[in-house]
């Protein structure tokens, strides 16, 4: 019964989205953030954040103080929480009081075999929130993301480094290449800093994160042939096309390939067509794998069935 009822207030919210944005909806999503449900807060929270309704501030931050109160029990798995520092962000709140205490929240809960944080989506949100508060300093900021990317949890070290990445500047870009050399134990997270620098740093970077080629990690060498490609850098394109020349029938080439084809210039759509045209029967395949990616492009496919015409009267 207690389950039915709870599914019957956030559904009614749920309902919310499709209502005027009248007074009458302002004041069911404000008698959902006071819930004591974590889940209802958490819908009325994400309402408030996707309507925009800026007047819901102050409750928002109510909401939020109060799921700090003996936090496992009013708020298990930072829910609620986390959807009100998501529900801030999009509504541009620029105060950091709230988004500095959730990015060093810690919610430890029981689990099967011993205990674990709840926290880290909450304390992501909070980190990458930093960025837009107006009462803090950038250097305060920036030591805020620095002591963020050592997070034991990867969604704070992953948002810490895109929030370095929107600071711009010469700090945030060699930040980014320390933490480049320094390394992380999830590539994710490094092809996240190696986009951030390519961002930043565009062609200036191309030659450094064309070093992480040599890397004795197969998956960090990927992660920087995927962020060349991405980039779409003339600079990254030559630079692929190199390291395939010269590493071809290697396990890498195949991903070097992928590169070039996510990377949508014409002079790295040419070189793959050549290869299905000309390549050896092994390289032609594997050039047809990678040009997959582009199989949304008629024009792509029409170039793509036309090399593939031009091979077979060559007798390749």
């Amino acid at each position: 019964m207690a389950g039915r009822k709870l599914e019957e207030r956030i559904g009614r919210l749920k309902q919310l989205r499709a209502a005027a944005p009248d007074e009458s909806l302002v004041s069911a999503v404000r008698k959902g953030l006071e819930d004591r449900s974590n889940l209802v807060a958490a819908e009325a929270a994400k309402i408030a954040g996707d309507l925009h309704l800026s007047s819901l501030v102050p409750d928002l931050l109510h909401a939020f103080d109060r799921l700090f109160d003996e936090p496992a029990k009013s708020d298990p798995k930072c829910w609620g929480k986390t959807a009100i520092a998501r529900a801030l962000t999009n509504l541009d709140y620029a105060d950091s009081p709230p988004f500095l205490r959730g990015s060093q929240h810690v919610q430890m809960e029981p689990v099967y075999g011993g205990h674990e944080d709840a926290a880290p989506q909450l304390r992501a949100t909070c980190v990458l929130a930093l960025v837009q508060c107006a009462d803090l300093g950038r250097i305060e900021v920036l030591r805020r993301l620095v002591n963020a990317m050592t997070d034991p949890a990867d969604p704070v070290r992953l948002e810490a480094v895109r929030a370095i990445g929107q600071m711009n500047g010469d700090e945030a870009g060699l930040l980014l290449r320390l933490k480049a050399l320094l390394g992380d134990r999830r590539p994710l997270v490094i092809g996240e800093v190696f986009d951030a620098i390519l961002n930043l740093d565009h062609e200036q970077a191309v030659g450094f994160i064309g070093d992480f080629f040599r890397s004795p990690d197969a998956e960090v060498r990927d992660e920087a042939a995927l962020a060349l490609g991405a980039s779409r850098l003339p600079g990254a394109v030559d630079f692929l096309i190199k390291a395939w020349n010269e590493s071809r029938h290697q396990e890498f080439g195949p991903i070097l390939l992928r590169a070039l084809s996510s990377s949508r210039q014409p002079s790295a759509l040419e070189f793959l067509l050549d290869l299905v045209k000309k390549g050896s029967t092994r390289e032609a395949a594997v050039a047809l794998d990678a040009l997959e990616l582009n199989r949304d492009s008629p024009e792509v496919q029409r170039l793509v069935e036309e090399a593939k015409r031009i091979r077979g009267e060559a007798g390749n």
